[in-house]
């Protein structure tokens, strides 16, 4: 049997058909490569979010633990003094020398709120804000706008801003006959200004 001899034309298109299968298996070669590379990465990646999941807590755990020791640390001179001044209470020479060791105490713990990013909310004399006061109760006085803070009971306090503990207050709300009177005195005064512009 003799063989098919090729025909230059056949040969002439097989040609380019080896071209581009060496090209494809090029590619393939180069994506397999690609993808191990890749596979490598992510593996490299998902290794570290788990050691970091385990890490995360008990580094949280630790800072919190830090700043509970700062804390407690600066407020132990004041709880010294605080023993000091109760120490000295049954030799002191009168109640003036006494009530001055706690407010230096009293001082000192305030300061170190304060260093601590802890204010005081102020609440006598200031607007009714629900926000920072709690209403306890209500008083009339005349004398005084209405929703104004009559008396605190209870200091509130603010940790960076926040609100962390309400001020505890006495708000003023005049009775409902101081009320009457205030409109009728304001409607009064409202006809008296029209009539003099007239």
């Amino acid at each position: 049997m003799k063989q098919k001899e090729e025909k230059p034309e056949e040969q002439k298109q097989s040609k380019p058909k080896a071209d581009a299968l060496k090209k494809l298996r090029k590619q393939i070669d180069n994506l397999q490569k690609e993808k191990g590379e890749l596979f490598g990465k992510l593996q490299r990646v998902s290794a570290d979010y788990a050691n970091f999941q385990k890490r995360a807590p008990k580094q949280i755990t630790d800072t919190i633990a830090y700043e509970k020791e700062k804390i407690i640390k600066t407020l132990l001179p004041s709880l010294d003094n605080l023993e000091h001044t109760l120490q000295n209470a049954h030799s002191a020479e009168n109640l003036d020398v006494l009530i001055k060791g706690i407010q230096i105490v009293y001082d000192q713990m305030l300061d170190i709120l304060k260093s601590h990013n802890v204010e005081q909310i102020k609440a006598v004399g200031e607007k009714f804000d629900p926000a920072l006061h709690q209403a306890m109760m209500q008083k009339a006085q005349p004398d005084t706008e209405e929703n104004i803070v009559l008396e605190e009971f209870q200091k509130g306090y603010k940790l960076n801003g926040r609100v962390i503990r309400p001020s505890k207050v006495i708000v003023n709300k005049p009775s409902s006959e101081q009320e009457t009177t205030q409109q009728q005195d304001t409607q009064q005064k409202q006809a008296t200004d029209e009539g003099g512009k007239q």
